[in-house]
């Protein structure tokens, strides 16, 4: 349902729109979105198979690891993104909100590397701590979903595009 004109702002002006169409870093968040959902499926398995049976936390530990480099990619992406697209690399007005919740999942991941490396915490609550980054990993998916779908419905009949699934 498309709200009407004068009640809300577009998500992007035509010039970002522009910006965002020719921009290689919407390809590169269009691709890495898609894999670091992959990624935290395979590792979400693991993380629940070493709490459910005791085995594994290698493997699991491995995979958060990885989940959590994927996630390094995309940020770091996503901010050289917005700054082309919107001229700052992070809180561009249209991504606030979802930049905002962004900092928390790079704060539990992080949080989680260091508790690893430091062994800070036993097996179990390591896996714990990710799953709580998971959790707010996909708030923070949804967001961005909701924003893909937005700027779907605004965009003009005559164009089509992919991208921005991360960011």
């Amino acid at each position: 349902m498309r709200q009407r004109q004068g009640r809300h702002k577009p998500l992007y002006t035509s010039a970002e729109r522009e910006r965002r169409d020719a921009s290689p870093w919407t390809l590169v968040q269009g691709v890495l979105a898609p894999l670091q959902f992959l990624v935290f499926l395979a590792s979400l398995g693991l993380v629940l198979r070493t709490l459910a049976t005791g085995e594994g936390a290698e493997a699991a530990n491995a995979s958060v690891v990885a989940k959590t480099l994927v996630l390094y990619a995309i940020m770091v992406t996503g901010s050289i993104w917005e700054k082309a697209v919107f001229g700052r690399y992070l809180f561009a007005p249209a991504f606030f909100w979802e930049d905002v919740f962004s900092m928390l999942v790079l704060a539990l991941h992080t949080a989680y590397l260091a508790a690893l490396g430091l062994g800070w915490l036993d097996t179990h609550g390591l896996l714990v701590l990710a799953l709580a980054a998971y959790a707010a990993y996909l708030i923070n998916a949804g967001q961005f979903l909701l924003k893909l779908r937005a700027a779907r419905l605004e965009a003009p009949a005559s164009l089509t595009f992919a991208g921005e699934a991360g960011r």
